[in-house]
């Protein structure tokens, strides 16, 4: 899904430079993993949601209507999904910093911001998690 087009305006003398970045998104993802540092937690699996934002300029797609010009936010899921569910970490940075290793070394996007939502990893705590950003946004 297409969530929103982000645009950069540079002056540079008598013309206007305009970056496009379209972002596609996967928000509320939920994968069962082995997660945490304690040792209790290397025996049992936990709930992890996941909510993925993949830069891509979407013109090619918008004008062709090509599932083969795009982004493919199946196959991301498919794949992050897969990953999680077989992934031992200790720390959701690790884990994050491998979702987003992923999506910008094997899928077409430029940029990726990670959310991993522990839920209830904190006692009266309802969310405790991490979001991360790499890639360029340029």
């Amino acid at each position: 899904m297409i969530a929103s087009l982000l645009y950069q305006f540079w002056l540079t003398g008598d013309e206007i430079l305009i970056v496009v970045m379209d972002i596609i998104y996967l928000h509320g993802m939920k994968v069962d993993c082995v997660i945490g540092c304690w040792e209790w937690e290397q025996r049992i699996t936990q709930s992890l949601v996941i909510d993925l934002d993949m830069g891509f300029e979407t013109c090619k797609s918008a004008e062709s209507d090509a599932l083969e010009d795009t982004l493919s936010y199946k196959d991301v899921a498919k794949r992050v999904t897969s990953f999680v569910a077989e992934s031992r970490f200790h720390l959701l940075e690790k884990l994050a910093e491998e979702i987003a290793r992923i999506i910008l070394v094997e899928f077409p996007a430029t940029w990726c911001r990670v959310k991993l939502n522990k839920f209830g990893a904190v006692t009266g705590v309802g969310d405790v998690g991490i979001i991360i950003e790499r890639g360029s946004k340029t």
